[in-house]
């Protein structure tokens, strides 16, 4: 498609920001009013259309997707986005661990345990840990705090959190991603622990390597979404 606007720019608009091509408002991939909750995402939205060259790469609209994602499927049915993800709780990654007695354990938990119990305090529950890969359901007191927690979240957190939770393995490294001052590269390095360990041991082609860069990206796209919402 060749580029058909001169100047894309943002104003202000009834419950937040748009971004307008030579006046004319942007919608959603379903044809909803693109509106978000803040100047600096409508500003990272604007950036993407002013990138484009003569022809448009619709591989650069990368906040876009997000942002259409949440108008268009999560802010009309949240309950079903939630349903999505509350089950990454119940199987969350963090709380498998390998036998007691293997090195794989003892990295685990150096790294797991941290941020398990801060999720913890912070929320005031208590998350089930076991070894093996048998099911462990954890506390429904647990669930239903983290439910309480999803529930809280704006649409634009759900959108961050599906994509993060499904690249993570894990609710609570989501959670935590989505939370000021969060660091990518601890919270990226604890879902990958165990991609990790496998590549020490039997080494990483590039063509894996590559599509573990590309996810990282992903991972930080969607944490660079949820604070530019806030």
């Amino acid at each position: 498609m060749k580029r058909f606007y001169k100047e894309a720019a943002v104003e202000p608009v009834e419950g937040g920001w748009r971004v307008v091509l030579d006046g004319r408002p942007i919608r959603t991939a379903g044809g909803r009013a693109q509106v978000v909750p803040t100047r600096a995402l409508a500003d990272a939205l604007a950036a993407e259309w002013a990138a484009q060259g003569e022809t448009i790469d619709l591989t650069g609209f990368h906040f876009r997707d997000i942002v259409d994602f949440a108008v268009d499927a999560v802010a009309p049915d949240r309950e079903a986005v939630i349903a999505e993800l509350l089950p990454y709780a119940d199987t969350d990654t963090l709380c498998y661990r390998a036998d007691p007695d293997e090195a794989l354990h003892k990295r685990q938990a150096a790294v797991w345990d941290p941020l398990l119990e801060r999720v913890e305090a912070r929320l005031g529950v208590r998350f089930a840990r076991t070894s093996g890969v048998m099911h462990k359901p954890q506390p429904e007191t647990t669930l239903a705090r983290l439910q309480a927690e999803l529930d809280a979240c704006s649409v634009f957190d759900l959108a961050a959190l599906k994509m993060l939770t499904s690249l993570a393995a894990s609710l609570v490294v989501a959670l935590e991603a989505i939370r000021p001052g969060a660091d990518a590269e601890a919270l990226w390095q604890a879902a990958e622990l165990e991609a990790d360990w496998q590549v020490e041991l039997w080494g990483e082609d590039w063509e894996a390597a590559e599509r573990r860069a590309a996810r990282f990206e992903a991972f930080k796209l969607a944490m660079r979404l949820a604070e530019l919402a806030r």
